[in-house]
């Protein structure tokens, strides 16, 4: 079983949507019963908050559903449990290094650092850019699923 954590700022934009995101990417190769996909906010300003509306309607648009999400902030803890500590841009990363303390077994990343042009996802809570976040985050989860398909899936590769 693979478990990823994604992470961002509140827990309302980005995260859920790189959550979305890649459990569709896993369930149309039918792998979603190798994997646990979640995420989590680095503060606690939208505890409870479902995912933003503009955020829920790109995902919609793009024929993704997402239901049943509620922001909640990353605990020390998750580092036990998720073998991919997800973050959407450097200032999310440093923020989750507080709350860990350590990263002992390199599990946390920025999103885009797993693909060809690293960069951080710039947060369209205020950009309003919801259609660059959203081709960013795809961006992000492929290479990521290649990344795992390759390390934990004896490179097994998937068709896109």
């Amino acid at each position: 079983m693979i478990k990823v954590l994604f992470i961002c700022h509140g827990n309302i934009c980005r995260s859920p949507m790189g959550m979305f995101i890649l459990r569709n990417l896993v369930k149309e190769r039918g792998l979603q019963d190798q994997f646990v996909i979640d995420s989590a906010a680095t503060s606690y300003e939208e505890i409870g908050n479902p995912i933003y509306p503009p955020a829920k309607r790109k995902l919609a648009e793009k024929g993704i559903r997402a239901e049943g999400h509620h922001a909640r902030r990353m605990e020390r803890s998750d580092y036990q449990k998720y073998d991919y500590l997800i973050g959407m841009e450097q200032y999310n990363i440093r923020n989750m290094m507080r709350i860990l303390g350590a990263d002992p077994d390199n599990k946390v990343s920025r999103l885009l650092d797993h693909g060809k042009r690293p960069r951080d996802i710039d947060d369209p809570w205020y950009t309003g850019d919801f259609e660059t976040a959203y081709r960013d985050i795809l961006e992000g989860c492929e290479a990521l699923l290649d990344e795992i398909m390759e390390k934990d899936f004896g490179g097994r590769k998937y068709e896109r």
